[in-house]
């Protein structure tokens, strides 16, 4: 069994993961860590990577158990992250398709981060339709990205990255290549 850490908008490593193995569970236990993806993911921007991150309630360093951590509403953080969300992919071939579904969390309040985490993380593998599946491992190749032209391709962003942009191709691309 696959055991991992809970991640905001988990990269395309961690989803290429998930959709290798037949059985995995998430850590609720282990000690929450500041500046990490736990609570922060990584888009494509016309500027280059950028990172949302998750503002959460002041915890005892080293000692707090992921479970435990709160989200803050410090900074409308919802409303920041979901316009990014929206300038970064609405001209995507897939942003369409799938903001409806995506949308709703960032209109949600959540106390914890790691329910967060979780049901985003249920959604993702339910549009990208990640079952039990084989997979072939190897190094991450390009596929579409908007702005590409400007960055190049910008490897293991956040997985709305492969979904916006390859839509329901997604699986078979965690599948083959990564």
């Amino acid at each position: 069994m696959l055991v991992l850490p809970s991640y905001y908008l988990a990269p395309i490593s961690y989803y290429a993961q998930l959709a290798q193995c037949e059985e995995y569970c998430i850590d609720t236990d282990e000690a929450y860590r500041k500046q990490t993806l736990r609570n922060r993911c990584y888009i494509a921007s016309p500027n280059g990577p950028l990172a949302l991150t998750i503002p959460v309630v002041k915890f005892v360093p080293y000692h707090t158990p992921m479970r435990d951590i709160r989200i803050s509403d410090h900074g409308n953080w919802r409303h920041l992250h979901w316009n990014a969300l929206k300038s970064s992919y609405g001209r995507t071939p897939f942003f369409e398709f799938y903001a409806d579904e995506i949308a709703p969390f960032y209109e949600k309040k959540y106390e914890f981060l790691i329910d967060f985490n979780h049901v985003l993380q249920e959604k993702m593998c339910e549009l990208i339709d990640i079952t039990s599946l084989p997979a072939k491992g190897g190094r991450q190749m390009p596929y579409y990205q908007l702005f590409s032209d400007r960055h190049g391709f910008m490897a293991d962003l956040s997985i709305v990255d492969l979904l916006f942009n390859m839509g329901p191709e997604s699986i078979f691309y965690l599948i083959h290549n990564s």
